[in-house]
């Protein structure tokens, strides 16, 4: 059979793409691949010159104005060229757009903390005499708990709200990830490579310029101690648990490797089947009266531990096989699970729909 080609299209942040370029390598009996720069003036010039038969994304989030040239490009690729593309456009979508995921679930009755989204200073201030405190203010753009303020009090969120409306605006922490494994040998690694290095700093530089200061975020504080993070790729779904650090799960790295409750599985493969999303971290809340509630679904994630789960302290996954969550042993996470994308992406344009 002939072999697929791949567009894997390129973000500015310099190395985020080569995961995308290791697996391909690794199927090569399989398929091909061309990196497209999606930042360039020429991407276009460039996409025209192979014929593909899907596309990989890898949508930034860092800055506003990438993360909106990224949604804007990509999507011309697939919708004009009538392209596939892994994750799905959907999934791209809300990917890193806090103000429109939370449109997005309300409209598809996807339950999670209520959000409300103020584009006046004067609505702001004046819903917060029914606000209840704490609450969750965040920016639209940015992981790892970066961009979220727990305000405590009435006059905490108004301070916020008039930062933010000034111009001076709400920004993000930046800086390396220093509890991340590995920090000594990544720093070491980028200054031994004057082009890493000079790239890593341009990015810090674009998100610390990525000032959100046109409308406010704010979100219902649920109590927790942590976080569920619940992976699905293709059909392979993962948990753990995001343990919280200070007041937040989101960026501590630091994990629980509970066995998951069936329960949570089942929730999020229902959420996930009905919008067919097959390349999703969702992190979940537990409710004091037990419900499930989305906090985030991110379609490309980090992994700072070679796996997603364990079961009983074996590392593995779960498949949903005859109305039946069966536990797999095994190490399904390689490439920071970038080998399952690609697997399930060649599955589904071959047509083939089993396990992967």
């Amino acid at each position: 059979m002939e072999k697929l080609h791949f567009a894997i299209l390129k973000n500015e942040i310099h190395d985020n793409h080569l995961l995308w370029e290791a697996v391909c390598r690794e199927r090569a009996d399989q398929l091909t691949a061309t990196t497209i720069d999606l930042t360039k003036s020429d991407w276009l010039t460039q996409f025209k010159k192979h014929k593909f038969d899907g596309l990989l994304a890898i949508p930034p989030a860092q800055s506003t104005a990438f993360k909106t040239l990224y949604d804007e490009r990509i999507g011309i690729l697939h919708q004009v060229f009538d392209i596939p593309v892994y994750p799905s456009m959907e999934e791209i979508m809300i990917y890193e757009n806090k103000k429109y995921f939370s449109y997005w679930a309300v409209a598809n009755q996807i339950p999670h903390p209520a959000t409300q989204v103020y584009y006046y200073e004067k609505e702001a201030i004046e819903s917060l005499e029914q606000a209840t405190f704490p609450i969750v203010a965040k920016t639209s753009i940015g992981a790892s708990g970066r961009g979220v303020s727990i305000l405590k009090s009435k006059q905490e969120a108004i301070d916020y709200i008039k930062l933010t409306f000034s111009g001076e605006g709400a920004n993000r922490s930046v800086g390396p990830k220093w509890r991340k494994k590995g920090f000594v040998g990544r720093v070491i690694k980028k200054m031994l490579d004057p082009k890493a290095f000079k790239a890593k700093l341009t990015q810090y530089q674009n998100v610390r310029n990525d000032i959100q200061k046109d409308f406010v975020i704010f979100q219902e504080f649920i109590p927790h101690d942590y976080e569920w993070r619940c992976v699905r790729i293709g059909e392979s779904f993962f948990a753990h648990k995001k343990m919280v650090e200070g007041e937040k799960a989101s960026g501590s790295l630091l994990k629980g490797y509970d066995n998951p409750p069936l329960a949570l599985l089942d929730f999020v493969k229902e959420v996930t089947d009905e919008k067919g999303f097959y390349s999703q971290a969702v992190d979940i809340f537990e409710a004091p009266d037990g419900r499930y509630l989305i906090n985030e679904m991110q379609c490309i994630f980090g992994q700072s531990d070679p796996y997603q789960m364990q079961v009983d302290g074996v590392v593995g996954r779960y498949v949903h096989q005859n109305g039946q969550w069966i536990f797999e042993e095994g190490d399904f996470n390689r490439f920071e699970s970038y080998l399952l994308r690609i697997d399930h992406f060649v599955s589904l344009l071959k047509g083939e729909f089993a396990n992967v």
